[in-house]
This record gives structure tokens, sequence and C-alpha cells, in this order.
């Protein structure tokens, strides 16, 4: 039986959650959670692989959308902030759970992960995620697509003109 190919793709996609009319904006959140917990990890798997000399393919789809945001001065200042406050609760709550090592336990190892980000986003990346993306597809190891500023992924869509 012949070998068989496994080929990983994947999306990003967030909708518009620019609000600079408002203090606070829950869906920004969703934003700034996407950078924390999936843009900034991946892109640390990425260099930790490169690091340990893997060979690896992947595509991804980034929609219009995300990397405007991605790019914008106002959702990287407000990231920013984001991030700062994340990483003040997770200091409170390293103090707070000193005399209970389960939750004190996962409140060290969120903050020692919230300074890692922080660390790739200010130092490695000086905020500037669409650049880091692409250096990993000037390396060969990533390609990256575009697709319609909406969710669909247009491949799938090409037998539905109505879309």
């Amino acid at each position: 039986m012949p070998d068989g190919l496994v080929m990983l793709v994947f999306h990003a996609h967030l909708p518009y959650v620019r609000h600079p009319e408002l203090n606070y904006c829950l869906e920004e959140n969703w934003f700034f959670e996407a950078i924390t917990e999936t843009y900034i990890p991946l892109l640390m798997i990425f260099e930790q692989l490169v690091e340990d000399n893997v060979n690896f393919k992947i595509t991804l789809t980034m929609t219009p959308t995300l990397m405007s945001m991605l790019k914008d001065d106002f959702l990287q200042e407000r990231f920013r902030k984001y991030l700062s406050s994340r990483l003040e609760l997770a200091n409170k709550e390293k103090i707070r759970t000193w005399g209970q090592p389960g939750f004190h336990c996962v409140a060290r190892w969120y903050r020692a992960r919230l300074q890692e980000i922080e660390h790739y986003y200010h130092n490695l990346y000086r905020g500037d995620l669409l650049n880091a993306f692409r250096k990993f597809s000037e390396m060969g190891k990533l390609e990256i697509l575009t697709c319609a500023a909406t969710h669909g992924f247009l491949p799938l869509l090409q037998g539905q003109p109505q879309a």
C-alpha cells in the first residue's frame, strides 16, 4: 500500500472588531485572546520546529479582516494594554494562591506563559505578527493564502455561484 500524505491547512479568521468609540469592547477581547492563545503560540511552535531542524510545511489562510486588525496601530495599543492587564492579574493570582498548592501551580504557569507571550510579541516580533508569519513563508515553511473577507473558504464555495 502506498504511503499517504497529510496536508495541514489552518484557517485564521475573526470578524472586524475595532471599536475606538468604546473604552471597553468585549468583541475586541476575542481578537486579543486569539493573539495570546493562538497566533503567538503558533509562531512559537514554528520557531521551535525550526530550531529543532524539523522539516515542516503548513498552509495558513488569513482573512483580510484579520490581517487588517493585526496591522492596526489602535488595536495593537489596546492589545498591549490587554496583555499588561493579564500579566498584572497573573501576578496577583500568584500571590493570592500562595497557600493553595494546586491553584498556585496553575497561577505560576499562567504567569510564566504570559511572560513568554509578552517576550515573543515585544522582543522577537516587535508587535508585527504578520511579518513574523512572513518570515516562515520566506523560509518555505509556511504557505499563506488569503481568502474572502468573510469566513467562507473559497475552494469549497467554487460550486456555489450564489455564494
